[in-house]
């Protein structure tokens, strides 16, 4: 093995002493320059060569989406994180530039490391031929032929100048509101053709992004692809045994907020009894990979040193956060993929547009709910990848719309499987499993909400109406 040091140029004096002088120890570094490049890519096939197939419902999607383009001009593509929305957006691109050669499209992302990622995925649906380039703070290129692949913001300026693409993809479209940056881009580029693509088709606020792209084209979500075996099974295990029983008791005939009822409902568990759980759990997986998630900075930083502190094999555990540098989030997340550092605590840095397929136990601490970061976060873990056959959730509640969460999830899976939709005890679709840590607990819960979805999505002011106590011992 040796090392590569590459420019479209030559390598300057200082660097070229460097290269010999390692050589001169037994490191070989060789140059690649601009002459090097372009010998290369004359050599390169028309496109990039790759194993990979488009799986049915991927290539199903696909066509779907094309379709209402063509009619309508707009489309929505819901697929569950692990799914591949972005292969599914590629070949969308591909196909439209096979039927417009020559024509310009442009990808927008919120956030610069998510533009940096989508054009490396976006290779290996193109011709060589067809040039990419990404357009952000850091980044201005001089053209913009073939894909261009831009922060909403930066793009919104070239956009003011007259610049249109024929096709525009959205990633991650619940960024897109009824007002804002996306919204300006989308309204200044009205003729040309848009659609966008999620996980997590919900935002906080009241707007619905079908008023911008219709009614999704094509929609598969985490229950379906587990079923279909797409995505891992999950052992998903809600520890509820800490419920204060006294105030269900006497209390549950009242109306409360969720704030208040999660205030008084749950007694929040000692660090120390988590650490023993997820020790156990730790013990069950063979090469453990572990994404922790933690109510705020303070937490998730003291959450890592108690872990590197509990137990050998969590003595390199870390914490990331958007507190760090770019380049420290960086050299963490590599570290994590190659498993030199087998537990990451973090607050929101993983929620998208990280790709950890290793990840087989995920634990929430706390945390509170949200439909679409709940969404988010548990896909974390559920791709797939050789040797991983499932994932390890444990979830420490403190709001009831989380077991709202995992209760619609695991009505779905039951639902899929063809029994009842009721019989939560049944085998699941796909060999998962939901359970909580208290059973007595998890019934009482389940009789309560009697409509997990709208409960999931319902706000921290919300008051709620439960069944009374009565025959609870």
């Amino acid at each position: 093995d040796h090392a590569v040091v590459v420019t479209n140029t030559s390598l300057n004096a200082t660097a070229e002493a460097r290269r010999k002088s390692l050589g001169s120890v037994g490191i070989k570094v060789d140059a690649w320059t601009g002459p090097t490049l372009t010998a290369i890519y004359e050599q390169m096939p028309a496109q990039v060569p790759t194993t990979y197939k488009l799986r049915d419902y991927q290539a199903a999607a696909a066509s779907k989406v094309e379709s209402d383009l063509v009619a309508k001009g707009r489309a929505l593509l819901v697929l569950a994180t692990g799914l591949g929305k972005t292969v599914v957006g590629g070949e969308v691109i591909r196909r439209h530039l096979e039927v417009h050669p020559g024509a310009q499209v442009l990808v927008v992302a919120h956030m610069k490391e998510l533009v940096e990622q989508l054009e490396k995925a976006l290779w290996r649906h193109l011709d060589k031929d067809i040039p990419t380039q990404v357009l952000s703070g850091d980044s201005k290129p001089s053209a913009f032929t073939g894909v261009t692949v831009a922060t909403v913001d930066s793009v919104l300026g070239l956009v003011r100048t007259g610049w249109r693409p024929s096709l525009i993809m959205i990633d991650e479209t619940h960024h897109v509101g009824e007002t804002g940056m996306f919204a300006q881009l989308l309204d200044l580029c009205e003729d040309s053709q848009q659609f966008g693509v999620t996980a997590t088709p919900w935002r906080g606020d009241k707007f619905d992004i079908t008023a911008r792209f219709g009614q999704p084209s094509y929609s598969l979500g985490i229950a379906e692809g587990m079923a279909a075996g797409y995505l891992v099974k999950v052992d998903y295990r809600m520890f509820v045994d800490d419920l204060d029983w006294d105030f269900v008791r006497s209390m549950s005939e009242h109306g409360y907020s969720i704030k208040e009822l999660n205030k008084a409902l749950f007694l929040p568990q000692r660090d120390d009894e988590i650490v023993d759980q997820l020790r156990e759990a730790w013990r069950d997986i063979a090469d453990p990979r572990a994404i922790v998630f933690c109510q705020t900075i303070e937490h998730a930083e003291r959450m890592a040193t108690l872990l590197a502190g509990s137990d050998q094999s969590w003595r390199r555990a870390a914490y990331l956060h958007s507190g760090l540098s770019r380049q420290q989030r960086q050299v963490l997340l590599n570290a994590f993929r190659l498993g030199r550092v087998p537990i990451i605590t973090c607050v929101d840095v993983f929620n998208e547009g990280v790709d950890v397929p290793d990840v087989n136990l995920i634990a929430f601490l706390r945390v509170t709910h949200s439909r679409r970061i709940f969404v988010q976060q548990l896909g974390r873990g559920l791709r797939l990848r050789e040797g991983k056959d499932s994932l390890k959730v444990l979830d420490f509640v403190t709001d009831v719309r989380r077991v709202a969460a995992g209760l619609d999830l695991k009505r779905s899976l039951a639902a899929i499987r063809g029994g009842d939709i009721e019989e939560l005890a049944l085998p699941l679709a796909g060999g998962s499993q939901i359970n909580f840590s208290d059973e007595t607990a998890g019934s009482l819960l389940d009789y309560w909400i009697q409509d997990a979805a709208d409960l999931e999505t319902a706000a921290d002011e919300v008051r709620l109406q439960f069944p009374t106590a009565a025959g609870i011992d």
